[in-house]
């Protein structure tokens, strides 16, 4: 039977437990991959999730420098190929909008990909738009292969229009995992029915169900345990957090743990210091996902303060706000993108717009007083993200089209 090449940046990473789960869904479904990383792990830690994943990996030089002998293979055998011309015309046509060493980087990986691909590979599928697709692409063509795209947030809200445009009219179709990201792509494209909505998911099995009692913290004695798990980043809008915990009054006693890693550890780090804040705080940095199960368990609410980075990142649909709602965890977070598709205001969860740290100081200490409301939205937001965000439609749904090509 043939397989799927599936394409990611790095492989594994804490970060995309959206993405190692759809392998494994698609692996259950009898789909058969290839794993393709543009680069190795750099995580302390993986996943249960990747144990599981049975999948060859195939592993591209990150950089030319890495392996230039592996690459001059690569690239003597694709000038042999009858493809070259077409697909070295496509590079030619992106340098020419993009003229530097990354999209060079990218044509190198195409051309090595493109000729170590097994036989048995029937299709190409990628995630991200930006980098492993442009690689992902120059495989395609060169190898004579079809190729399919997931796209998800910053590949997109980082990625010129230029570069959407030609990778959404070149792939068969694709898929995205918010109503944000669908509408947006659909009007880039020449035929927007190739771009499908189609939410990731989880897999709830691995996540206990909602506590029946309330928490007695309320603030007055027992600090409130606060926590959040997310890559210290512009858009997860943690500098705005630790601005709202400095604005909440002395007598409201809490507690925040983060963890996550990120390059701007240190720099938050150092405004909690300037904050006066360190000592309420505990950084735990990257952690496997049971760690982080055990966290949520024994956390009163769960912060996640996404926002627009400079650059236009944003989050998409963070898999951290279904899996904490699935325990029964309230969640406070922010109007960005497609967090207000999982979190109904009042409801299921309390949102704040992005940016606004007095906004965020006011419902935090709401929610850190009320424990009953905490309780009730937790409730009602695991029965609901329970109900709808489950990931068996959406790999039912990839696995059908892959079996088309099979």
């Amino acid at each position: 039977m043939s397989r799927i090449a599936v394409v990611v940046k790095g492989y594994p990473r804490l970060s995309e437990t959206f993405i190692a789960q759809e392998m494994l869904g698609l692996e259950r479904r009898g789909v058969e991959i290839l794993i393709v990383a543009l680069r190795k792990p750099y995580d302390p830690y993986i996943h249960e999730l990747h144990r599981q994943i049975s999948a060859e990996i195939l592993y591209l030089p990150e950089y030319v420098k890495d392996d230039p002998a592996r690459v001059a293979r690569a690239k003597r055998w694709a000038e042999a190929q009858p493809t070259y011309a077409a697909a070295k015309a496509l590079f030619d046509k992106d340098f020419a909008n993009q003229p530097n060493a990354d999209r060079r980087r990218r044509w190198a990986q195409g051309c090595v990909f493109a000729h170590e691909l097994p036989d048995d590979i029937s299709w190409i599928y990628t995630h991200y738009l930006h980098t492993p697709c442009s690689a992902a692409r120059y495989a395609a063509h060169l190898s004579g292969r079809k190729w399919s795209f997931s796209a998800h947030a910053k590949d997109i809200w980082t990625s010129p229009e230029w570069d959407l445009r030609t990778k959404i009219n070149d792939a068969d179709w694709g898929v995205t995992c918010t109503k944000v990201n669908v509408d947006f792509l659909k009007g880039l494209s020449d035929d927007p029915d190739k771009v499908e909505l189609l939410y990731h998911g989880l897999d709830f099995s691995g996540f206990p169900e909602p506590a029946g009692s309330v928490s007695p913290r309320d603030g007055s004695s027992e600090p409130v345990r606060l926590v959040s798990v997310g890559r210290a980043v512009e858009k997860k809008g943690y500098d705005d957090l630790l601005a709202a915990l400095a604005q909440l009054p002395e007598a409201c006693n809490w507690h925040f743990t983060h963890i996550g890693g990120g390059d701007l550890s240190e720099a938050l780090k150092a405004m909690a210091d300037n904050l006066g804040l360190s000592d309420r705080i505990t950084w735990r940095g990257a952690q496997p996902r049971e760690e982080v199960i055990a966290a949520c368990q024994q956390a009163d609410l769960f912060v996640l303060p996404s926002k627009l980075a400079k650059t236009g990142d944003r989050d998409g649909l963070p898999n951290v706000l279904m899996e904490a709602q699935s325990m029964g965890l309230c969640c406070l977070s922010t109007r960005v993108s497609a967090i207000p598709e999982l979190i109904l205001h009042e409801e299921t969860g309390i949102l704040v717009e992005p940016g606004h740290a007095d906004q965020l100081a006011a419902a935090l200490e709401a929610l850190i007083k009320d424990p009953q409301m905490r309780h009730s939205l937790g409730l009602a937001a695991a029965k609901r993200v329970r109900t709808h965000f489950s990931t068996d439609p959406g790999l039912d749904r990839l696995a059908e089209k892959f079996r088309k090509v099979l």
